[in-house]
């Protein structure tokens, strides 16, 4: 289970490190082959290939109505593998569609990762914070 932020930087190339606490883990998982795809919430999905691909199963098999989502996931997922440095390569195309730039926050999620540009995130943080809790977590305690 990943969990945890990380405050990364995109070289020039497009490129981002994967924190080292998470390389070995996705070394073992799935030899560092992983899925980028976009979310409509403005960031990047991040998922070892095991667990993409089941994603990619059910997104596929989703009805004609959804139509739409498959191409949103399924559509602008892109294979991407972890060189021997710990970087992968984020595409210009997925860059673009997740207004991301130089600094970029690396959520760990569970199962699979959210990039985000950082000041993005910031402000999302901030809405939803000043939203304050939906009532479907009223009774969320620690």
């Amino acid at each position: 289970m990943f969990q945890g932020s990380s405050n990364l930087s995109l070289d020039a190339k497009g490129r981002m490190t994967v924190p080292s606490r998470h390389r070995d883990a996705l070394q073992l998982q799935c030899e560092g082959r992983l899925t980028l795809t976009k979310h409509p919430h403005g960031c990047l999905l991040l998922f070892p290939r095991p667990v993409w691909e089941q994603h990619r199963e059910k997104i596929a098999a989703w009805p004609m109505q959804a139509k739409a989502w498959q191409r949103i996931f399924l559509g602008n997922a892109v294979d991407v593998d972890m060189d021997n440095a710990g970087r992968l390569l984020v595409t210009p195309e997925l860059r673009d569609a997740s207004h991301l730039t130089k600094e970029v926050m690396l959520l760990g999620m569970g199962s699979h990762f959210e990039v985000w540009d950082a000041a993005t995130l910031a402000k999302q943080e901030a809405d939803a914070i000043a939203q304050g809790m939906p009532p479907s977590l009223e009774n969320f305690s620690f």
